[in-house]
């Protein structure tokens, strides 16, 4: 396959100083209570655009919600290569693909956060319920299109059902 270059346009700043979800000894580990897992959603974050991307965020405020694409920067090299995975590093879970969780261990640590837009200074973008910790860089922001990024009758697996149920996201 070709090598794919990113280039990050901003960095995302909070008080958010490490992941709660990391990679260790092959498999996933939570270093916080999962009820913490929601806390995101009460999170106020800048996104901080360089400054050669002058004007990248015109009209943005127009919207009140947006995607972001970060770099989960803390993932290293070496726990890049997990292929199977316990979801929230639980145990009494089933272990399965890494594709089916959301977690920042992967391949390409790409991370994907819809946010509340709360207000556009210059270069700066404050926003609501993001999970990503305090200097990820920004890969991309784009609009939220409810009528674009909604899909019917989605099915869950059974244990991201009970995830949901635990942590009170259903």
């Amino acid at each position: 396959m070709n090598e794919m270059r990113l280039k990050a346009v901003g960095i995302v700043r909070n008080d958010t100083p490490q992941p709660i979800l990391v990679a260790d000894s092959g498999d996933l580990q939570l270093r916080a209570d999962p009820g913490n897992a929601r806390d995101s959603a009460g999170t106020v974050s800048e996104l901080v655009i360089d400054s050669e991307f002058e004007g990248i965020l015109d009209g943005i405020e127009d919207f009140s919600h947006a995607l972001v694409l970060y770099w989960a920067h803390f993932v290293g090299q070496e726990d890049r290569r997990l292929i199977k995975v316990h979801p929230m590093g639980r145990k009494d879970l089933p272990l399965v693909g890494l594709f089916s969780t959301c977690s920042p261990a992967r391949p390409n640590p790409i991370c994907v956060s819809v946010v509340r837009i709360l207000e556009r200074r210059g270069l700066t973008l404050r926003v609501g319920g993001l999970d990503a910790v305090d200097g990820s860089p920004v890969v991309d922001i784009k609009p939220y299109l409810p009528f674009y990024y909604t899909a019917e009758n989605v099915k869950l697996s059974d244990w991201m059902n009970r995830i949901l149920e635990e942590i009170g996201g259903r």
